[in-house]
Order: C-alpha cells, then structure tokens, then sequence
C-alpha cells in the first residue's frame, strides 16, 4: 500500500521502505529513530527484495521485522539465509520463523544442515482448515466436563497451548478463531452471569494485584513490587516457590540460547563435554570472599544460588575466594560456612579459589602464549581513572611477557638475589590480560563503560594460609571468577547487578584460552534501610565503640540477625517474598520484621516478664503515664491487648473464682502507687494474668464475706532515682462488683530478676552512607539509643532453666531471644521484634 503523496513528501526513503512492508506511519517514524533498527530493517528489506522479484507483502514485512529484531547475537551469521527463505516464501509464518530461529540457536555451529532446518521449521508443511478444525475439537473433547462446569471462566489458554502443540506450524489467530467457534457452538452465547468478570486477587490495602508479569528472555530478571515493597507477582512464598514458578532460567548444556552469549567454533564441543561431567544437572555457586562476616545482603545471594539449585533438584558449591592472602582469616572461613549451614543449605563441596592456582597459572601462560596477556610495570595509582591510557608494556613480545611472567615465580621459588628484580624492572609488577585491537575495541565500548585491560595477577611477597610460600602471583577475582566456575563446570553464575558491565569479560576470557564457558545471570543486590552493611564501616563502629562486635544485634551481619533471635526461615523467606529485581532497590527492617513474626508466630513458647526501661527514669513522666490514686479498683484479667509499661509483679496473692462466676477477680489498691501505665485518675485498672489460683472455699466470696487479703509488690520508679520497691495491700472483689477497668497492670508470678535489651534502629536516616541525607556521614547520623539495657527486669522462675538462643513470646512485650551473655548468674534476653509492628516508625 502506497502512502499519500502529502505523507511521502514528509517521510523518508526508509520511512516509506517500512510503510510498503505494512508498517502504520506512527511505527515507521518511531523504528527510524532506533538507528541500529532502522539499518537493520532496511538492509533486510533490500535483501529480500533482491531475492525474489515478487513486491514485499505485508506478512513479509511482518516477519523480516522478527527476523531483524528476534535474532540473538550468536546466530547473526545466518541472517541472511533467514531473510532468505521469508522472501522465497519458505518460512510464511511466525510460529515456522520461530522454529528456525530454535533450530540455529540449538546447533549453531558449522556446517548446517539446511535439511534438518527446514524440516525442524516446517518448510512446505501446508496446515488445512480441516486439520485445525479436528485438533481444537480433540482438545475440547479432553476439557469438556471442566467447560461445560466453569463455562466462560474456564481457561481459554489451556485449549489454545494444547491446540498449538499438535499444530505447531499453525497460525495462532487462527487456531484462536476455532476455539472460539467451538467454545460459542457448545456453550451458546454468554449470560449475564458470564459477563461479570471474575475478580482478581487483592492485596493488603484492598487494591487488585497487578497482573502477572510475561517473562522477558533478558540477562537481569525484573519484578514489580507493591507500595509496600512486597513483591506482587515475581516474588513467592519460598525460594522453592519463587525458583519453579516466577524464574526461568536456561536450562543446562543451552548455554547458547541465552542472549549476549558468545558462541565459538568449539562452544559445541565444550558444552558436549560439560554435560557429560554434570549429567544435566544444574549447578551454581556461591563465592565470598573470607575476609569479612556474612550480611543480610549475602543472604540474598546464598538463597538465590543454593535455592536455585535447590529448586531444580541441582547442587552448589561454596567456594571461597581466597585470592588476597592479606585479608583472610580462618575465623571467616569457619563463620561463612556456618551461617550458609544456619539458613538451611548445605554445600556440595566447600571449595577454595587456591583450590585451583595450578590450574589458572597454565591459563595464564596460554593466554601469553596467545599474545592475550602481558606482563605490566605500572602501580596501582597510574592504573587509576576512568579512562586512563593504554599500558605502554602492552606491545612487548609474547617471549618477552613469558620470560618476565615466569621469572616472578622462579624468584619467589629460587629466593635468589634481589638482582632478579632489576630484569623485571619492578618491585612489584602486576600481570595483566592483554586484549589485541579488536578485543580492546569492543571492550571499550561495553555496556558498563570499562575501558582498561582487566587485571588477572598481582604480585603479593605474602604467605597464603591454604598453599603457603608457594605463590608471590595471586590471581584477581575478575580473573577467577569465570575461570573457576568454568573448572567447576558451573551451569548458572548468579551475580549481582554491578558484574553486568563484567559479563563481556567473563566471555570472553573463557573463549580466549578455550575452555567451557558458564551463563552469567544478574540480579539486583539486596540493602536495607537504616543501616551499613560495609566491613570498613561496622570495623569503624566497633572501632569507636557504638557497636560491640560483628554480632552486635544492632547491626544486620548474620551473625547479629541470629544473636537477636531471627529465624533462618524468616530471613529465606523474606528473600523469596521480594523476588529477583534488576535494579537497586532499597527495603525497610520492617519487612524483614514482618517475615519474623509470621515465623514466630507458629510455634513458640509464651512467658511473663516485667521489664523497666531505664529511659522512663525521669523527673517528669512519660504521657502515656498515670497516677493511680488511693483506694483506687484494679482488677485481674486472663486475656489482654499490650501496654506500653510493666511496672507490677506479683508476690503473693492466691485466689479461687467461684464455679458459676467467671474467671476474673477484682482488686482494690489500699495505698498509693507511683507513674502504673495506661489509667487516669480514679478509674479502674487491671491486674494482667495471675498464676494457677489454689482451691479455696466459695464461701470467701460471698456477699457480706470478708475479703481475703494478700501482698502485691509494685515496681515504682522514684523520680531520678534506682528502682524502688512498694508492697501494697489488696482486697479481692467479684468483677461484677466494680466498673468495667479500663486498663490492665502486668505482672509475673515468683520473680527471678534478668536482664532485657530492648532495640531500635542504630541510625536516623534511611541512607546514613549518603552525606547530603545524613550531614556529616553515617558516624554522625547513630542513634545512641538504639540499645536500652533493662538490668532490673523479672521473669517467672520456670524460665531460669532456659539456653542459650532459646526463644519466647514474652505475653504483650513482643519476641525475645536468649543472648549469649547469658550466665548461671544471670540470664539476658534481646527482643527480636515487638509484638507489631510500630506505625510510627518510616
């Protein structure tokens, strides 16, 4: 179809190219601003109309379009032959251009077999109404119990990807038109009551949840997520879940499939191979380095890569990468792997990137031997910048960086004179790779701006803990990290976000010296609001005294998390409840404190403890604080919503409810206490849950009966002063007898004193690492409160016997965990969270 003479005018010569192909005008003038679209479309256009002479129809233009837009990188080569056999009409719809698009990408590499291409692809297949008439008539027949049952709510796509499957190389519109007239013939047109639509699922808030997102075959896995960050359709319940339902990954030994992928003439081969070692069994890693403790950030990266392989019946290393021999110790050895081991996984093989510097030295040489690597003098200040000037070593001969590479290791090895330094020209040269003119091109123009040659070695006059004086050359992880996957025969290396601009490297190095070369996969790393995860920042907390150590439970290292009573659980299923994103994000605690108490919630033991918080200590009281006055009603109460306070315990007061009355007693204060919570003046309050009443007579409680006396100890903080202690006499009352109380006193039967740490946020802003939100750096943005120590607090004495980690629900204060400050003499609890969630806090 011809545009308007007045259009033409106003479009280009490709502009018009695209709308004879049956482009609208709108999507003409969008596709020539794309310029790498707009060249590819055109050249395609030009291409086929030189290999037939019939005009380009409109369903032509429609898959030289998918054709130029579809293709992935690694089958470019063929093109031409796909544009080819559109023009000649061999490949006349999207579902047989699919099939081809597969084929290729499933046997990519030369010679190819035209004759299994078009035979995979349909060419030729001619599919008949009648046939498409019989295959939806079948798939109804199967269904038509459930259709007749459920009607229009039934379905539909159940009918059409079984439809599709016996016919692949039919016209999907097609195959929709016979459902549809199929599903009219037997169900007859729609009711009113088939015109309401079924509604979705609500969130929280009442608002329907998006609709599911359509996986996108992209290298970063996107997910959207609720307004109150809660993932609405990519995130799940579990990483079980999430992995079989919400992610798709590819499947192993079809590494080429992927986009970005770099297929070479041997990629075939080594995949042939890789799938022999693994049988098709997928495997993942996960590599930290041991130099610091684990964080809520890594527990990210532990469920994604264990959880993973876990989901697909798979295995995942725990591979340590111990390539900077000046920063490990073995205690992060030990605590990576016990926390990987807390959170519920369990290693194929803990591994070591030393594990393999044998191996990676002879790759190292071959890459020289290829004239890929070089041997560089520079220091580290001259290699920074963002674009600093090629190395002027990078031209030396391949003998050259041999012999220079080699001497750094006969040195450390011989220990001969210091003159061995003067021919290498350097106390301490680094190697590194070397990427001829066209590598170094395409390096330059990535993604992520990288424009120097990457480091693969340094030189370190270090001992290692793991393979002694034997090394002076450490490799770098940039070096490792593809390598070992690749020695490993990893099948998915999941990565964060930020080794995207790394992915070409990764390639391309496991192209260079021809070994197996693994998927790299990013996702968005996890951070949370309100705190540092950096070991240079929490060293500085510790370091200045604001935290005690990596497991203060304050900060969110792993190791704090589980001092402070987080389930692993929790903190597996927060992960999997956010999804996989491809960008930063940001998550407040609260969401993670949520995930805590649905955990703790199922199953755990209730207690009563009196807690006094030091902070309430003051000359004048708190708000939420009443004077109680003389002569004063109280009462006892077995059920109850939390207070802010607890000020009363209980010493003795023994009580019987009469058979037919209900169980609750009321009492009467005879003398005044002092700042009790939640009552004004003269109104009744409540005694929260006495002990197992003992039997007494009925009689005591009869009209006229005089009343039983007994002994309450009241907790009464003295203005600025110590805790202080009141005994106070009361009468016991049927509940009937007195106003309903309007507030409820918590207090413990047969005390043993504690202590209780109560904690908050450690800073005051959301980023306290960003200095134009908290003015002066994170040092000065700690909240100094953030821990209140209860050193006078009171627990039943059936909870003295508790260990180490043991948690409980302490009745309306919240969740709390058994420190491990915890002696014979005295016994700590941390609160893991409250009992709700503080709507004040954000």
């Amino acid at each position: 179809m011809a545009a308007p003479a007045s259009a033409a005018m106003a479009m280009s010569e490709r502009e018009l190219k695209f709308v004879q192909i049956g482009l609208s005008e709108q999507k003409a003038k969008e596709t020539a601003k794309n310029a790498t679209l707009s060249q590819g479309l055109f050249d395609a256009i030009l291409a086929a109309e030189k290999t037939t002479s019939k005009p380009i129809t409109k369903a032509m233009g429609n898959l030289l379009y998918h054709v130029v837009t579809k293709m992935k990188g690694q089958i470019k080569q063929y093109e031409s032959l796909l544009i080819e056999y559109v023009a000649k009409g061999k490949l006349d719809s999207e579902a047989k251009l699919s099939a081809a698009m597969d084929y290729l990408l499933t046997h990519p590499e030369p010679p190819l077999d035209t004759k299994a291409l078009e035979t995979h692809s349909g060419v030729g297949v001619v599919i008949l109404p009648d046939q498409i008439e019989k295959a939806v008539e079948d798939v109804i027949n199967n269904h038509r119990e459930k259709l007749v049952e459920d009607r229009y709510q039934f379905n539909v796509g159940i009918l059409l990807a079984e439809a599709r499957a016996k016919l692949p190389f039919a016209e999907g519109k097609y195959i929709k038109n016979e459902v549809d007239l199929q599903v009219l013939h037997l169900l007859g047109p729609k009711s009113d009551a088939d015109l309401q639509k079924a509604s979705r699922p609500k969130t929280k808030g009442g608002k329907e949840r998006p609709k599911a997102c359509t996986p996108r075959d992209t290298q970063s896995v996107e997910v959207q997520l609720n307004s109150d960050g809660m993932s609405a359709d990519t995130g799940a319940n579990t990483m079980e879940e999430l992995f079989r339902t919400k992610v798709h990954f590819h499947k192993p030994g079809e590494n080429q499939k992927t986009e970005g992928y770099v297929v070479t003439p041997n990629t075939m081969a080594h995949l042939k191979h890789h799938l022999k070692v693994t049988g098709g069994q997928v495997r993942t890693r996960f590599p930290p380095e041991p130099n610091g403790i684990l964080h809520i950030g890594h527990a990210k990266a532990i469920n994604v890569n264990f959880g993973y392989a876990k989901s697909q019946s798979g295995v995942c290393f725990l591979r340590y990468d111990d390539t900077n021999p000046e920063k490990e110790e073995e205690r992060f050895f030990v605590g990576i792997q016990d926390m990987v081991q807390w959170l519920g996984y369990e290693p194929y093989k803990v591994t070591h990137a030393s594990d393999y510097f044998d191996d990676l030295y002879v790759l190292a040489v071959r890459l020289i031997e290829r004239g890929l690597a070089y041997v560089c003098h520079q220091t580290a200040e001259e290699l920074k910048g963002f674009n600093p000037p090629p190395s002027p070593y990078r031209d030396r001969t391949i003998e050259q960086n041999l012999r220079l590479f080699e001497a750094s290791v006969l040195f450390h090895v011989a220990g001969t004179s210091a003159q061995m330094w003067k021919f290498v020209d350097s106390p301490a040269p680094t190697l590194q790779t070397m990427l001829r003119n066209a590598c170094c091109r395409r390096q330059r123009s990535d993604p992520g701006g990288r424009q120097t040659d990457p480091v693969a070695y340094r030189v370190r006059f270090v001992p290692h803990p793991r393979t002694g004086d034997k090394w002076c050359i450490y490799p770098t992880y940039d070096f490792t990290h593809c390598l070992c996957d690749s020695l490993e025969h990893i099948t998915h290396s999941l990565c964060t976000k930020e080794f995207q601009s790394r992915r070409s490297s990764y390639y391309w190095l496991c192209n260079a010296v021809d070994v197996y070369c693994p998927v790299q996969w990013e996702y968005g790393r996890l951070n949370l609001n309100y705190t540092v995860v950096s070991k240079r920042k929490i060293a500085k907390l510790i370091e200045q005294g604001i935290v005690r150590d990596w497991d203060d439970p304050r900060l969110y290292t792993l190791t704090a998390l589980r001092r402070r009573g987080f389930p692993p659980d929790a903190i597996n299923n927060f992960c999997a409840k956010l999804g996989l994103t491809g960008s930063l994000s940001a998550v407040d605690p609260q969401l993670l404190e949520a995930c805590v108490r649905d955990s703790l919630n199922l199953d755990l033991h209730l207690a009563s403890v009196v807690y006094i918080e030091v902070s309430d200590f003051r000359e004048t009281a708190d708000k939420s604080f009443r004077r109680l006055t003389l002569n004063q009603s109280v009462g006892l109460r077995h059920t109850g919503l939390v207070i802010s306070i607890s000020k009363v315990i209980k010493q003795m007061l023994t009580v019987v409810p009469r058979a037919e009355s209900p169980k609750r007693f009321c009492v009467r204060v005879l003398e005044a206490g002092e700042i009790l919570s939640g009552a004004a003046d003269g109104e009744p309050c409540n005694l929260f849950r006495p002990s197992t009443p003992v039997a007494r007579s009925p009689s005591d409680f009869a009209d006229g009966a005089s009343r039983p006396r007994r002994t309450l100890t009241f907790c009464c903080p003295s203005a600025m002063l110590p805790v202080t202690f009141k005994e106070l006499e009361v009468t016991c009352q049927k509940s009937e007898d007195i106003e309903k109380p309007r507030a409820f006193i918590h207090w413990v039967s047969k005390p043993v004193k504690c202590e209780v740490r109560l904690y908050d946020r450690l800073f005051f802003h959301k980023n306290p690492e960003d200095t134009s939100e908290a003015v002066g750096g994170f040092l000065n943005d700690v909240n100094r409160d953030a821990m209140t120590i209860c050193s006078d607090s009171l627990i039943d004495k059936s909870l003295a016997s508790c260990s180490v980690l043991d948690k409980f629900q302490f009745e309306r204060l919240g969740y709390f965990c058994v420190d491990q400050d915890t002696t014979p003499e005295k016994i700590v609890f941390n609160r893991t969270v409250t009992l709700k969630e503080d709507s004040g806090k954000n």
